[in-house]
């Protein structure tokens, strides 16, 4: 894992992060086939097709409180009605409805044929005489009428929505069993550098734990992806080579980590440029300035920067969008940025669009402010651990002083928002 920053190219020389990701969601388009699963199997996947409900909901008009049924012409005297008979949610009134009298119902119960209105009951006197009403009494209020939240036929869930606690119920209520949804994107991971070790086993000098690829594969894993973990690879052409071909044979998408700065022993650009096609690969952004995007003759390929923040940061601002693209899942956004005021200064130069780590609070007045995490060294990665959200400076600003305004974005889940 070479040195991220060992030649400083020229400014102009850099693609912004915009450009970068229209360049690669231009190029891609939904990469995973079709298939129908069971409801109980459908959570974290995406929906291939519009789903359209086989009923309509509620099935029937049903009271929406507990209280009375009513017909207007019964009121019009201003009498006290007696209760001809009660209905119940699973247990409706089937009996004779008598002129000039009201039903008793609870909410959910079908309203009997006739019914004009539903009186809720804090709006009703009732005596030894009948039921007195206390307020005006309005055609159709308190009914809930057949259809009146989803038609037959009518689109439930578009093509492109993510399944989750709050999609998934609402399919099981409409009686829907299966569900047509796009199949797993397969990625291919792998790190590159001779003094990577896998988590969990004893460092000799020199050598450092392979995070990068620990927490690609675990954000890969909330993106509902297949993963293909190659693990550690030497800095050794032809044993990148292997890797590569074995990779691109197995997956719909390829991400290393490591070996695409400029370094002596950075091989992964020479790699995509003998095995494929580069898209792009120097960036205006910090950290994650050399992030490679490319073709290879089966798969997409990304190579994310070998120190971890840049990684991490890369993932998310430009391979969580491609694996949005790649699976189906054209309603995934990031959370809206925000203004906040800035409780600590930053340090910046100017050049490159910096996202700086940010622990957004409400201060004393109510009003949104955002603080450092501190050291902002791409190899920091504990700042993450602190931060609750990206500090985004823009290309050419430098520091900001305490108190001046600033843009932040949110994590979402990937990152523990």
């Amino acid at each position: 894992m070479a040195s991220e920053h060992p030649q400083h190219p020229p400014v102009s020389d850099l693609l912004s992060l915009d450009d970068a990701l229209e360049k690669m969601l231009s190029q891609v388009a939904t990469q995973c086939i079709a298939t129908r699963v069971p409801l109980t199997a459908a959570a974290g996947r995406i929906t291939a097709v519009d789903v359209t409900s086989p009923v309509q909901v509620p099935p029937f008009d049903n009271s929406a409180m507990d209280g009375y049924a009513v017909r207007l012409a019964d009121l019009a005297a201003g009498e006290p009605l007696p209760v001809a008979g009660k209905a119940f949610a699973g247990n409706p009134f089937t009996g004779e409805w008598p002129a000039n009298s009201c039903l008793r119902i609870m909410t959910g119960a079908p309203v009997p044929p006739g019914t004009e209105a539903v009186v809720m009951q804090e709006q009703a006197e009732v005596s030894e005489q009948g039921v007195r009403f206390t307020a005006p009494v309005k055609a159709g209020q308190n009914i809930r009428r057949a259809g009146e939240d989803v038609e037959q036929g009518g689109v439930v869930l578009r093509a492109g929505v993510r399944l989750g606690a709050a999609e998934l119920p609402l399919l099981a209520s409409l009686g829907v069993t299966d569900v047509a949804v796009y199949a797993p994107l397969t990625v291919a991971v792998f790190s590159t550098g001779d003094e990577l070790q896998p988590v969990g086993t004893p460092l000799q000098p020199g050598q450092i734990y392979d995070t990068n690829r620990f927490g690609v594969r675990l954000m890969l894993e909330q993106l509902g992806c297949t993963v293909v973990d190659l693990g550690i690879i030497p800095d050794d052409p032809q044993a990148l080579r292997k890797a590569f071909r074995q990779a691109d044979a197995a997956a719909d998408l390829v991400i290393s980590s490591g070996g695409v700065s400029v370094g002596e022993a950075d091989y992964t650009k020479t790699m995509l440029e003998e095995l494929g096609q580069i898209g792009f690969w120097k960036l205006a952004i910090k950290p994650g300035k050399p992030f490679a995007f490319g073709r290879l003759a089966n798969a997409w390929f990304c190579g994310l920067p070998g120190n971890p923040v840049s990684a991490a940061l890369t993932f998310y601002q430009l391979v969580q969008p491609l694996i949005a693209r790649l699976t189906g899942h054209t309603d995934w956004k990031l959370p809206p940025s925000l203004k906040a005021r800035a409780a600590t200064p930053l340090k910046k130069q100017p050049g490159r669009l910096d996202f700086q780590r940010g622990i957004a609070f409400t201060d004393e007045q109510g009003n949104l402010a955002v603080r450092t995490t501190g050291h902002q060294g791409s190899h920091i990665f504990s700042s993450f651990a602190q931060a609750n959200c990206f500090i985004v400076l823009e290309r050419e600003r430098g520091s900001v002083a305490e108190g001046e305004a600033v843009t932040i974005q949110p994590f979402n889940h990937l990152l523990g928002a």
